[in-house]
C-alpha cells in the first residue's frame, strides 16, 4: 500500500482559463504597471517586516500571526500578478489589489501557519540552507531571478520573474502558440506550474514562514497536490473564513512606516561615519586626505580651479570648512619644494606657456591620463617665489605645510621646485578643521534617529491593531488537509491554515 505523500504547508493552486484572448499577452505588461508600482512598496514592507519576524522567531521561536499574515498576503498578491502576467499567462482576468484570498479568482497561494519555528534554523535556512534550491531557480527563472538573500530575512523580488530562464522560454512559447491557435498547451501549461509552485515554496521557505525543506520535486499541474484531501473530508470549517485584518489603511501605514525607516538608514550611517571620522580620525586638530602620490616631468603640479561661493557669508566656511592645510613632500630629499594658493585667475597668468600638469581627480590614480591634463609649454619666467601672486605660500627642503583660511573665490594650488626646475615628484595630502562636522554629525544622527522612531511607531501601531487571534474552533491542526473548493471546474484550490482573508 503506497503511503500518502504529506501536504507540503506551502499550497499553490491554480486553474487555466478557457477561451483566452489571442494577443491580449501583449499588452499586459502594460496593464500590469499599477500592480509593479504597489509590489514595489509591498515588497519594501515585506523585507521590513520580515527583519522584525527574524528576531521575534531568535528570541520567541513564533512568527507574529499579524507580520505572517501580511507576508503571505505579499506572497499572494505577487502570485496572482505572475500568473495573469508572465510567470504563467494562465489568466485573461485582471488580479485584485488585495493581500486576502479571492476564492474564486484563477490563482490562490496559502501557507500553513506554524505554531512554532526553531530558533536555529532561522539563522542559515533562507542563505545556506536554500543554496541548492537557488541553483535550480537560477535555471528556472534565469536573468530573472527575483529571490534574492539580504540580513536577517531580506528577500526581494522584481518584476522580472518571467525576464529569463526555462519559465520566461515556456511562457513565451506558450503565446506564440496561443496567438495563432487561440490555445495553451496544457503539457506546457502543467510544466510551468511545477516551476512556479516550484519558486514559491523556497520564497515561503526563505521567508521564514516554514521549517519544512522544500521539495525537489516538479508538482505539476494546476492543483497543488496538497489541497486534494486523501481520505474523507474533515469536519472543521476551513481557515479561509478567518477575515483578514490587513485592511488598506493599516497596509498604507505599515508601507509609509518601511519607507521611514529605510530613509532613516541614510543619515544614520552618514552621521555615525562623519562622527566616528570626527572622534577617532583628527590629527592634531585636522582631519587629513589620503596620501597621494604625484610626479611631472613638466614644471608644476596645479590642482583644477576650486570655486567657493558663500555669497560673502564667511562665516559658513569658517564653520564648516575652517582652517585648511596642504602638505607635499618631495621623492627626492634634496629637492627644495614651493607650494602655493592663489587665485586662479593670478596662476593662470604665471604658468601661461609654462609646461606643467593640471590634477583634476586626486580621488582616483593620479597618474592616469584620464585625470591630469599635461599642458605643454616651457620655463616659467621667475621663480615661483619671485611670483608675488600668492595668498599663502611655504618654500623650503623636506616636508612643506601651507596652512590657508580658505574664502570666496576661485582658487589654484601649485607646487613647484624651488629654484623654477623641470621634474618634480612629491607626496602630498590636504587637511581641514571642519570645526562644525560635530553638529551636522549630531544633526544627522538626530534626523535620522527622528526617521527611525516614527517609523517603527508606524509599523508597531498597523501590526498592533492587525494582530487578531483567531478562534481556536476554527483552525485545524497543522498540515491536516483542507476541504477542496473547485475553481472553474478544473482545479481544487483550498486555504491553508490561518491564511488571512
Amino acid at each position: 500500500m503506497t503511503r500518502a505523500r504529506e501536504p507540503y504547508p506551502v499550497r499553490v493552486d491554480a486553474h487555466l482559463d478557457a477561451g483566452l484572448s489571442r494577443g491580449l499577452w501583449l499588452v499586459k505588461w502594460l496593464l500590469l504597471i499599477p500592480h509593479f508600482v504597489v509590489l514595489a512598496f509591498l515588497w519594501l514592507a515585506f523585507t521590513v517586516l520580515g527583519v522584525v519576524a527574524f528576531f521575534a522567531i531568535l528570541v520567541t521561536a513564533r512568527y507574529p500571526r499579524a507580520l505572517f499574515d501580511f507576508n503571505v498576503g505579499v506572497l499572494r498578491w505577487s502570485w496572482r500578478v505572475h500568473y495573469y502576467g508572465y510567470g504563467a499567462l494562465g489568466t485573461d482576468r485582471y488580479p485584485p489589489f488585495t493581500l486576502a484570498d479571492v476564492p474564486d479568482y484563477p490563482a490562490g497561494l496559502d501557507v500553513a501557519y506554524p505554531e512554532r519555528l526553531s530558533r536555529g534554523l532561522v539563522l542559515v535556512k533562507w542563505w545556506l540552507l536554500t543554496i541548492p534550491h537557488y541553483l535550480v531557480l537560477a535555471v528556472f527563472v534565469g536573468g530573472g531571478v527575483w529571490l534574492s538573500t539580504g540580513p536577517a530575512a531580506e528577500q526581494g523580488w522584481d518584476s522580472g520573474w518571467a525576464a529569463g530562464g526555462l519559465v520566461g522560454l515556456l511562457v513565451l512559447i506558450a503565446a506564440v502558440v496561443l496567438l495563432f491557435t487561440g490555445r495553451y498547451p496544457q503539457p506546457l501549461y502543467d510544466f510551468v506550474m511545477g516551476m512556479d509552485r516550484w519558486v514559491l515554496r523556497v520564497a515561503a521557505y526563505a521567508g521564514l514562514m516554514t521549517d519544512r525543506y522544500p521539495p525537489f520535486r516538479l508538482d505539476m499541474g494546476g492543483a497543488d497536490p496538497g489541497s486534494v484531501p486523501g481520505g474523507p473530508a474533515p469536519t472543521v470549517p476551513p481557515a479561509d473564513a478567518r477575515p483578514s485584518t490587513w485592511t488598506a489603511g493599516r497596509v498604507a501605514v505599515v508601507v509609509i512606516g518601511s519607507l521611514l525607516l529605510l530613509a532613516a538608514t541614510g543619515p544614520l550611517a552618514a552621521g555615525g561615519g562623519l562622527l566616528r571620522a570626527d572622534q577617532t580620525q583628527r590629527v592634531d586638530g585636522y582631519l587629513w586626505t589620503p596620501a597621494a602620490e604625484l610626479r611631472t616631468d613638466g614644471y608644476a603640479l596645479a590642482s583644477d580651479s576650486m570655486r567657493l561661493d558663500t555669497g560673502g557669508e564667511q562665516w559658513v566656511l569658517d564653520r564648516f570648512l575652517g582652517d585648511a592645510r596642504l602638505q607635499a613632500t618631495a621623492t627626492d630629499p634634496a629637492t627644495e619644494l614651493f607650494i602655493g594658493i592663489a587665485r586662479s585667475a593670478a596662476v593662470d597668468r604665471y604658468l601661461a606657456g609654462v609646461e606643467h600638469r593640471i590634477l583634476h581627480d586626486l580621488g582616483r590614480d593620479p597618474q592616469g591620463g584620464a585625470n591630469a591634463t599635461d599642458v605643454p609649454g616651457g620655463a616659467p619666467g621667475v621663480p615661483p617665489e619671485e611670483a608675488d601672486i600668492w595668498t599663502a605660500s611655504a618654500t623650503g627642503p623636506g616636508t612643506q605645510v601651507l596652512d590657508w583660511a580658505p574664502a570666496d573665490g576661485s582658487w589654484t594650488a601649485v607646487v613647484m621646485r624651488a629654484d623654477g626646475g623641470a621634474g618634480l615628484a612629491v607626496e602630498t595630502r590636504a587637511a581641514a578643521t571642519v570645526p562644525g562636522l560635530t553638529s551636522l554629525a549630531v544633526g544627522l544622527l538626530a534626523g535620522g534617529a527622528v526617521l527611525l522612531v516614527a517609523g517603527a511607531l508606524l509599523v508597531a501601531l498597523a501590526v498592533h491593531r492587525a494582530h487578531r487571534r483567531p478562534p481556536s474552533d476554527t483552525v485545524p491542526a497543522h498540515g491536516s488537509p483542507l476541504p477542496p473548493r473547485a475553481g472553474a471546474g478544473q482545479a481544487v484550490r483550498t486555504s491553508a491554515p490561518g491564511a488571512p482573508r
